[in-house]
């Protein structure tokens, strides 16, 4: 009788549970430290970023990192305690003003850079907990957000207004913390309460109908 030398090789079978937590307990004993930190903390942010808040578990992040879950749970205790520093180490930093030469530019521009700090992956994952979690949840992340997010928007603000009053579009008495505070707050409370994304000319009727307004030098 002839063989076919096209006969098929046997299927392999699928590998079981046990060799699953073998593979992900060898990929992580070859991660140490720094490395396996790291890669636990973006597996927190992607896992905020898709199954939220509320869908968040140690189990879960271990899973995504291909690590056991007392690796997690040794570095970090709780879920607030991961996010927190998952937050701190991954959202971006806005450490430079726009000056492209008018206040409604550099306005308009600082206000683009933050939305798109807040649709990138940390960001996403920060919205998830400013939305989903409770007044005492979110206590636990107030440091975070003011640091890694309000402080340093704030600190653009007042550089950007600062530079319009020298060139003499902002009124002097602009400089003040209630001026300041407008765009972080509308920005927040049309995002939050509202649920608006902040398209291109909902960013431009805002800084058109309510801060050039607000900020322009009052006539003699």
């Amino acid at each position: 009788m002839v063989t076919s030398r096209w006969t098929a090789a046997p299927a392999q079978a699928a590998p079981s549970a046990q060799t699953a937590a073998a593979s992900a307990q060898t990929a992580s004993s070859r991660r140490r430290g720094a490395v396996l930190e790291r890669a636990i903390l973006e597996a927190a942010l992607e896992q905020l970023g898709t199954v939220g808040w509320n869908g968040l578990t140690m189990e879960g992040v271990a899973a995504r990192a291909q690590t056991g879950k007392a690796a997690v749970y040794r570095r970090w205790p709780s879920k607030e305690d991961l996010v927190a520093d998952a937050l701190q180490a991954g959202l971006p930093g806005l450490t430079e003003a726009p000056d492209l030469g008018s206040i409604r530019e550099d306005l308009l521009e600082l206000c683009r850079r933050v939305r798109e700090a807040m649709f990138s992956q940390p960001g996403l994952a920060l919205r998830s907990v400013v939305y989903e979690c409770d007044a005492a949840q979110a206590e636990r992340f107030q440091r975070v957000i003011l640091g890694r997010v309000v402080e340093p928007t704030l600190h653009l603000l007042r550089e950007v207004i600062s530079r319009g009053i020298e060139r003499g579009e902002v009124r002097p008495d602009a400089a003040n913390a209630y001026v300041f505070d407008a765009i972080p707050a509308m920005l927040m409370y049309r995002s939050k309460v509202c649920a608006s994304e902040w398209g291109e000319r909902d960013l431009e009727e805002m800084i058109d109908q309510l801060m050039v307004p607000l900020l322009r030098q009052r006539a003699a």
